[in-house]
């Protein structure tokens, strides 16, 4: 078996999940080797927990979801969410040999299958334990402007780092954030102000996502003012838009541009709850440092943040609701111009260095261990 399958599959089942003895896992296998998901059978195993495998391929998904039938993504959720239930742990690794299979799929057909399986979701999000990683490919690679090689080198090495040197610093964040109240974040493109008093924030550091490191929180729901203009990629539903621009009065998005803009409107006029923020999340991968289109790993970038139309994570829950939930990545680093994070008039962040003594294990040269 290759050691680098072994090493992930130990670090999934043992540090993410914790499988226990009996436990059953769901391992959704997404485009990925046969020799990985082998790899995380027996990782499973050797836990003594119960694997369970789902296979998928982008596709037949794609294919599926096309031609959509009234009624079809309903019964498949009525299944899907009784497996879930029975289920106490749930692994994702998602390959794709093409980001952007789904493009050219009309919105509100992926629209009618996203809200036919958000019971699904919501379940696995907020009774299981679960952890969900992407699969290097040469896709990837490109996206990331690296050789297949060097790329899965920097896969690797990012997934399995060690994610306890985190914990110190992003505690000391996360009890920050459940203290606070005014939350101002400024720079240039950059100009926010919200309220995140009793929300709550959540510590990650490779329990749910793999690669990991960010601490969220949530606006209140009716609370952010100002814009924004993100100047990370994003992907969402298989269409790629740049240059995203957001404008908020009273925590509602009334205007939205960028590249495109009429799918990107679509998207925010899915349902109710599209135009409000779900999520804000403060992140600190010191390995991952440029966007390649892949959220997992550009919502980790070191010296960003991210502000997320959409549905909020019961964790650190502001009540909105919504079918969307989509990351959206502003990068702080001088490279990009800067910029500030504040709390309650105290400068928390500066052009992507923590600032407050207690919150300096944030940042990369203790996280790369050069200094402790």
């Amino acid at each position: 078996m290759e050691p680098n399958y072994t090493k992930l599959a130990k670090l999934l089942t043992e540090f993410s999940t914790d499988l226990k003895q009996g436990e059953r896992v769901l391992i959704d296998a997404y485009d990925i080797p046969q020799a990985m998901t082998v790899a995380l059978i027996r990782a499973a195993r050797e836990r003594g927990a119960v694997p369970y495998v789902q296979l998928q391929n982008a596709r037949i998904g794609r294919e599926l979801v096309t031609e959509i039938e009234e009624g079809q993504y309903e019964a498949q959720a009525e299944w899907e969410l009784a497996r879930m239930q029975a289920m106490d742990a749930y692994i994702a690794v998602r390959g794709s040999d093409n980001i952007f299979e789904m493009s050219g799929v009309a919105p509100e057909k992926l629209s009618q299958a996203m809200r036919a399986m958000k019971p699904v979701l919501d379940h696995r999000v907020n009774k299981t334990k679960w952890v969900i990683l992407r699969w290097p490919t040469a896709a990837m690679a490109q996206q990331a402007l690296m050789s297949t090689e060097s790329f899965e080198e920097f896969f690797f090495r990012v997934c399995t780092q060690d994610y306890s040197r985190m914990s110190a610093g992003m505690l000391a964040l996360e009890k920050r954030m459940q203290g606070a109240d005014e939350v101002k974040l400024s720079g240039p493109g950059c100009d926010l102000r919200f309220s995140i008093k009793g929300i709550g924030a959540v510590a990650c550091g490779g329990r749910h996502n793999i690669p990991d490191g960010e601490v969220f929180s949530c606006p209140v729901r009716d609370s952010v003012e100002g814009e924004i203009s993100f100047n990370a990629p994003t992907v969402y539903q298989g269409a790629s838009f740049d240059r995203v621009h957001l404008k908020f009065e009273r925590g509602r998005i009334i205007h939205a541009s960028g590249t495109n803009n009429e799918h990107l409107n679509a998207i925010l006029d899915a349902d109710a709850g599209a135009r409000y923020i779900g999520e804000f999340a403060i992140a600190f991968n010191p390995h991952i440092l440029e966007p390649m289109r892949d959220i997992l790993f550009d919502e980790k970038i070191a010296g960003s943040f991210h502000f997320t139309p959409g549905q909020a994570y019961e964790e650190a829950d502001n009540g909105n609701r919504s079918q969307v939930h989509w990351d959206m990545v502003h990068i702080q680093r001088p490279e990009y111009g800067g910029g500030e994070i504040y709390f309650d008039g105290e400068l928390i962040r500066k052009d992507g260095l923590f600032v407050p003594e207690d919150l300096q294990k944030l940042n990369p040269e203790y996280l790369l261990g050069e200094k402790d």
